[in-house]
């Protein structure tokens, strides 16, 4: 079984930086996609960022430019640096994974969640 361990989140002024990490722990082949989603109160959760094995990212609209996904294969570890934070980024945090067993299953797994707060 595949665990998600995430850290980072916190509480931060509009205009400052959180940096998240997501380590995944278990047994299993690979995790050929990594990334981190997001839900606000009221809202259904959404795409933040993902990232590839080989280092092809994806970015939401709203925050591009001012987040990046980088990950450690060696550490099977994502990570989210989050510069210029708004109000509007709000949310639990939640860590993603597309793990791969030995039985050729691909299955995903999902982190905790941890609460991201930026105040005005």
């Amino acid at each position: 079984q595949v665990q998600l361990a995430e850290s980072g989140g916190g509480l931060v002024q509009a205009g400052g930086s959180l940096r998240l990490s997501c380590a995944a722990s278990g047994r299993f082949l690979s995790i050929n996609v990594m990334g981190w989603y997001r839900q606000a109160p009221g809202k259904q959760r959404e795409l933040v960022a993902t990232i590839r094995s080989g280092g092809w990212t994806t970015y939401a609209d709203s925050v591009k430019g001012r987040f990046t996904v980088s990950r450690d294969n060696a550490k099977n570890t994502v990570y989210l640096q989050m510069n210029s934070l708004k109000p509007e980024d709000t949310a639990v945090y939640y860590c993603n994974a597309n793990v791969e067993y030995a039985s050729g299953a691909r299955l995903p797994r999902w982190g905790q969640g941890t609460q991201v707060t930026v105040s005005s």
